[in-house]
């Protein structure tokens, strides 16, 4: 069972998305394994985006994060990963297909609604970073042998 960090970001949160964003993730069969809604500091911020440190957009990039509360998610299921990325959606959203998250409710890429891990390592990295292995619930649900092969 795979595992990977979602963060409904600021944007999402001030327009009143979350539950339609988690609705995404459950409808396509993944199940939250751990959630919280937090505020960001800026320590967290910089740790979450150090990789992009240095770019022209960073600055702007820690601004939003910790602009606003956000809600943190460990989602799970076979191949989680691929599965929430096709469901956000292409990171511009004016290249997100209809039917995405992005695709149906962002404009712009830096308000672009939702994060989602690109890769096993990237999620373990982060998933690390909001969460404390205790607060990450394993599960069974009656729906699963209907779900997962």
């Amino acid at each position: 069972m795979e595992r990977t960090l979602v963060i409904v970001k600021p944007d999402a949160v001030q327009r009143g998305l979350i539950g339609r964003i988690i609705d995404r993730f459950e409808r396509r069969g993944l199940r939250i394994a751990a959630m919280k809604m937090m505020h960001i500091d800026q320590e967290l911020a910089e740790t979450h985006y150090g990789i992009h440190k240095g770019k022209p957009f960073y600055e702007g990039l820690i601004d939003y994060i910790t602009s606003s509360p956000v809600v943190v998610m460990v989602i799970e299921g076979d191949g989680a990963i691929e599965i929430v990325r096709a469901t956000m959606g292409a990171t511009a959203p004016a290249e997100a297909v209809p039917g995405t998250i992005r695709g149906d409710f962002g404009v712009e890429v830096s308000r672009n609604l939702v994060h989602g891990s690109d890769g096993a390592d990237t999620a373990a990295f982060e998933i690390d970073l909001f969460f404390d292995e205790d607060e990450i619930l394993s599960y069974g649900r009656d729906t699963d042998p209907w779900i997962f092969a």
